[in-house]
């Protein structure tokens, strides 16, 4: 049976700093993201969904199951999220296929970081901001809570969280702040390539 479980951080609580602080990794991971899971186990049992993968049980819940979705849908967005970041991240130095994907489907480096952060400006409340593959191309796409682009038939390969949780101890209400300094200086496209890849494959 699939169970969820809290992955550890890929790199030290203090490793974000001065763009994501300690604290705030703190309270994110060991407090949130484990609220997902423990929800989520709970709410998997008796679901159906059990033995599914997690991108399956995200899916399959999706307007069907509220409270098994937003859990499996927040699990599932954090696991990459903590991956989304690294020590000394960001720059406009794109792996070779992705910055080309990046040219053709969305108007080069310097739109997409703009398209992005006015995603992630522009969610009303609580969500989310991405870049996800549909249909073969990039797009950049936003949305509600816990959804993600696994719900409109499309494979995210970054995403943003914009709940206050994720930036209200270090930016308070300034979230176009966070989400500069969050893309400037925290993106792991390693990673995002390899998202990428497999979403292309």
């Amino acid at each position: 049976m699939t169970t969820f479980e809290l992955p550890a951080l890929p790199y030290a609580y203090d490793a974000l700093g001065p763009y994501m602080s300690q604290e705030t990794l703190e309270y994110h991971h060991d407090k949130h993201h484990q609220a997902y899971v423990t929800n989520g186990n709970n709410l998997l049992k008796d679901s159906g969904l059990e033995g599914k993968s997690l991108e399956e049980i995200v899916k399959q819940s999706h307007g069907k199951n509220a409270g098994l979705f937003n859990n499996a849908g927040q699990h599932y967005n954090h696991i990459h999220f903590w991956n989304w970041m690294k020590p000394n991240g960001g720059g406009n130095k794109l792996p070779g296929k992705l910055a080309a994907a990046v040219d053709s489907d969305l108007g080069g480096f310097d739109k997409l970081r703009a398209d992005f952060i006015a995603a992630g400006t522009t969610q009303f409340g609580s969500g989310w901001a991405w870049i996800a593959v549909k249909d073969g191309k990039l797009e950049v796409s936003k949305t509600p809570n816990g959804e993600s682009p696994l719900v409109n038939g499309a494979s995210p390969i970054l995403g943003v969280d914009v709940w206050e949780h994720s930036y209200y101890i270090d930016y308070r209400n300034a979230r176009p702040k966070y989400l500069e300094a969050w893309f400037d200086n925290l993106v792991n496209w390693e990673y995002v390539e390899k998202m990428f890849e497999e979403a292309t494959a």
